[in-house]
Parts: C-alpha cells; sequence; structure tokens
C-alpha cells in the first residue's frame, strides 16, 4: 500500500469517527465517574438566569422576572442587589431580564466599569409586532434592548443606564437571549426563532434563513435578526468588519439558528454554542461568522434521521383551521426532508442526541407529556472548561451544558485544538430540577449551577414532574476525588415502565356535583386568550407544551378531574408565572372554558363566572 492510499484511508476512518462522536444517541452518554459534593449556595430566586463570576470574587446573577441583577457572596450566600429595572417586562416563560456580561476591565482600574445586559420591554413607540395581532397580547409591543450599566465598587450598584441597541425582535417562545463579551472587544448576543411553526405559533413561517436588507437596517427595523447571533460593538453600532451577508452588512453574524441559548468562547477566541433542537438533535456549534446553521431545514447533522421541515404557514388548507401536532403532520402541509437543503451550512460538533427514523415520540411513560420522553434535553447554556493542571483531574478542555429537561449537566470531552468532540457525553448531578446556566470558580474546583423556579423537568423515577427540587436556587457542586458516581448522579432511562410524577392530587372530599358550566361564546373568546397567553407554554392542543404542564388529556384527568371549578379557576389566576392575576377576571374565566371544552364538556346557556360562590358548587368530572 503506498502512502497516499493509507492517508487517505486513514482520512476516511477519521471522518467516520467524528461523525460518529457528533451524532450522539441517547444510550451513548457516560454516568459521570468524579465526585463533587453538593449544596445550596442561595434560594428563592426569581428565576436566575445568567449566573457569572465576577472581578469582585462575587456572584453576578441576573433574576429573570425579579427584574434585578444580584451579587452573592460564595463564601455565605449573602446577596446583595445591585440594580432593580423596572422597565423589565416578563409576560411569559422566556422573557424578561436574560444575558449579562461583564466588561474585561470591570474593576481593574481603567474606567471601564460597565455591565451590560439584555432584557425584554415594552416600546408602544415603535408600533406593533407584526406576529402579534391580538391587541389584548403582552407580546403585542413587546421588544428586546441591550443597555450598559456602570458599576459604583463603593456603593455596591448599578446606575446610568444608557440603551446600546433596542427594538430587538422578541416573542413568547425561543427568545434566546445569551450575551458574552468577547476576545475581540465585541458584544456577541442571541436572538431565536420567536418558536414559529410550532405550539401556539405554528401558523408563522420562521425566519432564521431570512437576511436583513439595507432599507431594513436604515430604519432600524430588526425583524430580520430572527433565528442569528449578532455581533455589536460596546456602543451598539454595527462592527465594520461583520460579515456581509445578501450584500448586506448588519448586526448579524451568524444565521439558520432555533433556540441558542448558550455561547462561550475559549481561550482561543473559538465561540462555542448550545442550540435547542426539535424533537431531536439539541446541537454543539462553532460559531464562524458569515455561516448558515441549516435551520430550519435541518436539524443537527443532514443525515435526514428523524426530522423533516413540515411548513405549516404554507398548508393549502388554510392554517388557521388546522390543529398543530408533533407527532402526526396534517396531509396538507408541505413537508421537505433535510435533503432538499443544498446550501452550504456548517454541522454541529455534537448533537443531544440522535434517533433512527421511526423512533415512537409517544412515550407513556411521560403521562402525556410528551417532550420530556424526546431524545432532546433542551440545552439551555455552555461554558467551555480546561483544568489547566490544578483544576479537575481529565477535564483539560471540555464544555459543560447544562439542561432543563433532564435537570443535569453534560460534559462533552473535546480535541487538543479544541475544534470537534473527543469522545461521549458524560451526566452529572442529575436532579428534578431544570439547569439554567453554570459559573465555575477561579481555582477551577466549583461549579456554580443556577435552577428555574418552575416548568416540568424529567422525574427521577421517570416520567415528568413539574415540582422543581431546588427552584429558584444556585446549588455548588465542589471536586473532591474519583471514582465510582455520586449518590444521585446515577443516569436514568427517561422511558420506564413506572409511570413517575404526574403531580396527581389529593380528590376533595365531598365536592358538590354539579357540573362545570360555559357558554361557546365564552369557549370561543377563551380559545383567542389562550392562544396569546398560555399556548407558548402548554402547546397549542394543550397536550404538546413544553414549559407547562398539560391542560387536557390524561395527564388534566389526573391532576384535576374531582375537583372543584373554583379550585382550577384560583391556579389559573397564578398565571403567567411573571405577572401572576394580571389578565382580567372574566379572561380566566373564559380561558378555563376553553380549557372544559376541550377535555368534552358541553357548552351550554349560562357562562362560567368569574368569581363567586358558584365555583364552589361545579365539580370536574367525577
Amino acid at each position: 500500500m503506498n502512502r497516499f492510499s493509507f492517508a487517505g484511508i486513514l482520512l476516511t476512518s477519521l471522518t467516520f469517527t467524528g461523525l460518529a462522536l457528533a451524532q450522539d444517541g441517547p444510550d451513548s452518554v457516560m454516568r459521570g465517574t468524579k465526585q463533587f459534593r453538593r449544596s445550596v449556595l442561595a434560594s428563592g430566586l426569581a428565576g436566575p438566569w445568567e449566573i457569572t463570576w465576577g472581578p469582585d470574587n462575587t456572584l453576578w446573577v441576573t433574576e429573570r422576572t425579579g427584574k434585578r441583577v444580584t451579587r452573592i457572596d460564595p463564601a455565605n450566600g449573602k446577596r446583595t442587589v445591585a440594580i432593580a429595572i423596572d422597565e423589565v417586562s416578563a409576560p411569559g416563560s422566556q422573557d424578561g431580564l436574560l444575558g449579562m456580561a461583564l466588561h474585561p476591565e470591570l474593576l481593574r482600574g481603567t474606567g471601564n466599569d460597565y455591565v451590560y445586559v439584555a432584557y425584554t420591554y415594552v416600546d408602544r413607540n415603535k408600533g406593533a409586532n407584526p406576529f402579534f395581532t391580538d391587541p389584548a397580547s403582552p407580546y403585542r409591543y413587546l421588544y428586546g434592548k441591550i443597555v450598559r450599566l456602570t458599576f459604583d465598587q463603593a456603593t455596591g450598584t448599578l446606575s446610568n443606564r444608557l440603551d446600546l441597541i433596542t427594538g430587538l425582535p422578541v416573542g413568547n417562545d425561543h427568545v434566546s437571549g445569551r450575551l458574552k463579551f468577547g476576545p475581540d472587544r465585541k458584544l456577541y448576543y442571541t436572538i431565536g426563532d420567536g418558536g414559529h411553526n410550532q405550539l401556539g405559533n405554528f401558523c408563522l413561517p420562521i425566519e432564521a434563513q431570512r437576511l436583513p436588507t439595507r432599507a431594513e437596517i436604515d430604519a432600524r427595523n430588526y425583524i430580520g435578526y430572527m433565528g442569528k447571533s449578532l455581533r455589536l460593538n460596546p456602543d451598539g453600532s454595527i462592527p465594520d468588519d461583520n460579515p456581509k451577508l445578501a450584500g448586506v452588512v448588519s448586526h448579524v453574524y451568524t444565521y439558520g439558528h432555533r433556540n441558542m441559548q448558550g455561547i462561550d468562547f475559549g481561550p482561543d477566541g473559538t465561540l462555542y454554542a448550545s442550540e435547542q433542537g426539535p424533537k431531536t438533535d439539541d446541537e454543539v456549534n462553532i460559531l464562524k461568522g458569515g455561516s448558515n446553521y441549516g435551520w430550519p431545514h435541518v436539524a443537527g447533522l443532514k443525515d435526514g434521521k428523524a426530522y423533516e421541515y413540515a411548513r405549516w404557514a404554507e398548508s393549502t388548507t388554510p392554517c388557521a383551521q388546522l390543529t398543530f401536532s408533533d407527532l402526526a403532520i396534517a396531509p396538507s402541509v408541505p413537508r421537505e426532508p433535510e435533503s432538499a437543503f443544498t446550501a452550504p451550512f456548517v454541522e454541529p460538533i455534537a448533537t443531544m442526541f440522535t434517533v433512527p427514523s421511526g423512533y415512537n415520540f409517544h412515550d407513556p411513560a411521560c403521562k402525556g407529556v410528551d417532550f420530556i420522553c424526546w431524545p432532546t434535553v433542551g440545552a439551555s447554556s455552555i461554558e467551555y472548561y480546561a483544568s489547566k493542571g490544578k483544576g479537575i483531574p481529565g477535564w483539560d478542555h471540555v464544555l459543560l451544558v447544562t439542561t432543563l429537561k433532564r435537570g443535569s449537566l453534560y460534559v462533552l470531552p473535546l480535541t487538543a485544538d479544541g475544534r470537534a468532540a473527543a469522545a461521549h457525553f458524560s451526566r452529572y448531578f442529575q436532579s428534578e430540577n431544570r439547569y439554567r446556566d453554570t459559573a465555575v470558580s477561579p481555582d477551577g474546583m466549583t461549579i456554580y449551577i443556577a435552577t428555574d423556579p418552575g416548568g416540568l423537568a424529567e422525574s427521577m423515577s421517570g416520567g415528568s414532574t413539574g415540582k422543581m427540587q431546588n427552584p429558584g436556587a444556585i446549588l455548588t457542586f465542589t471536586y473532591e476525588g474519583e471514582g465510582g458516581t455520586a449518590a444521585g448522579d446515577q443516569a436514568r432511562p427517561v422511558s420506564s415502565t413506572n409511570p413517575g410524577s404526574t403531580n396527581q392530587v389529593t380528590r376533595q372530599a365531598g365536592a358538590a356535583a354539579a357540573p362545570p358550566q360555559f357558554t361557546a361564546q365564552q369557549a370561543a373568546a377563551g380559545k383567542t386568550a389562550y392562544n396569546s397567553n398560555c399556548a407558548a407554554c402548554h402547546g397549542s392542543t394543550m397536550t404538546d407544551g413544553t414549559f407547562g404542564p398539560p391542560l387536557a388529556g390524561e395527564y388534566f384527568r389526573n391532576a384535576w378531574f374531582g375537583r372543584t371549578v373554583r379550585t382550577l379557576y384560583d391556579h389559573a389566576k397564578t398565571m403567567p408565572p411573571a405577572s401572576p392575576a394580571s389578565l382580567p377576571d372574566n379572561t380566566y374565566a373564559n380561558i378555563l372554558a376553553y380549557v372544559l371544552q376541550t377535555n368534552g364538556f358541553k357548552a351550554g346557556d349560562a357562562q362560567l363566572p368569574a368569581g363567586g360562590e358558584l365555583l364552589d358548587k361545579m365539580t370536574i368530572g367525577k
């Protein structure tokens, strides 16, 4: 064999090895063998979203629904509020005060004591968001902005808020919102696709491939920034060396993204990203300026496995007349296999996780909360970690990825140059939590993880749970040694014959037997209100949501049958989570009427009242 033939075989071998690692399946995850001591540093936080280690040796945290930046002493958990931003608006589950980036010269004596934050706000002067036509929708005038704050070390506070860029597109789903300061002294920011083409937004087209025009940029109309990463000068302007895409230089750095909630830089400037996939193929990517990452034409690798692009908005039957389903695409909806996409795009260095076509996405273990049992894990952040000989042994070049659905930290080893996956994922810290973000102590020995205050996660016994183990907390995991699997860290299969937790409640003895009453007009009004305020969390069919529990089917029957309508009404008024009881009372009654109708109850001549004793006399089911 000559040396050229040998080289060709070697290259082919390496190529296929890389693909095998990139295309991990759920069964390829290794159990973590390193030992950590777990503790709770802080709890009761209002949606901790970004957590980062500051130069003052405190943890800086954004609280998504708390609308504040909080500094936490890692030694004792003491909290100090640096600023509360009243302008922040958080009507749903993915908006509010999001990303934060500390200037690299913060507290270095150069005068650059700046902190940058991104959040959603109401801007009626800008006009209505074209994707939200309901005048009552809380998202009708909701936009995003990035601001610069100045830190005063003497008082420990942030002030002098300066808008850098305003009017960024947001929606009720897939907001993304991760913000980083790059080694090139630029700001990097992620914007999701708005959750279009699914759930309550299934009739809205995905804009991730659409690039902004010159006229839009000149008018500061940033609708073309959906499904993109941005690169900005620290004053919010467009860098001269940003990529030219379709003949236009804008803030857009990369495009073709779904929901990229994690970005981080390696020591050589490599920009890593974690991105949430549909039912399969959460992605770990390396972002390269001007590149396309394939969404919505491709999920993960272009392998034709368990994904095809269904264009709901282009249905030959008017989309509004259809019922969305993640499991069964209506015949009138055009479909596109991944192979049909021929434009150049960048494939991920790893997926979480890929399964063959024909995979059963309806697992009875999840009791109607199908998405918990899907192969995707809801990657929520990414952080580059290098032990440098004094941190956690063996983690010389790894990526730390937190997940929402599995309540776990996944560790992905990288090759020495950091450009490819070197082995399979390992899994740590499994819990009944939704992990949001990480920070690492300067010595590399302690990992801090922020948890969501609520939502849906995998139950440790299989299936799903809506009760968080550590809601709104900062957890610490301090490395203690090697060998075995720490208690509680052993990975368990999601699918199980054990039905798991369904949050089933105790039935009320002696409850009145009168059936629920509502009118068809109420239910129709409730459908409109539900789609505007609830569908992003609970799903368009009430059984396909990815944040709130199902409001129909088996899960609903287990949770609510036998209880009074008053109990359900009072529970509805705790929604939306960021602003309870913010809707008019009759709107809650209308939504309840629609929920009851969806669960098979019949409309009548009498309205469901918005309060009063009659609610106590009506019982749901038997």
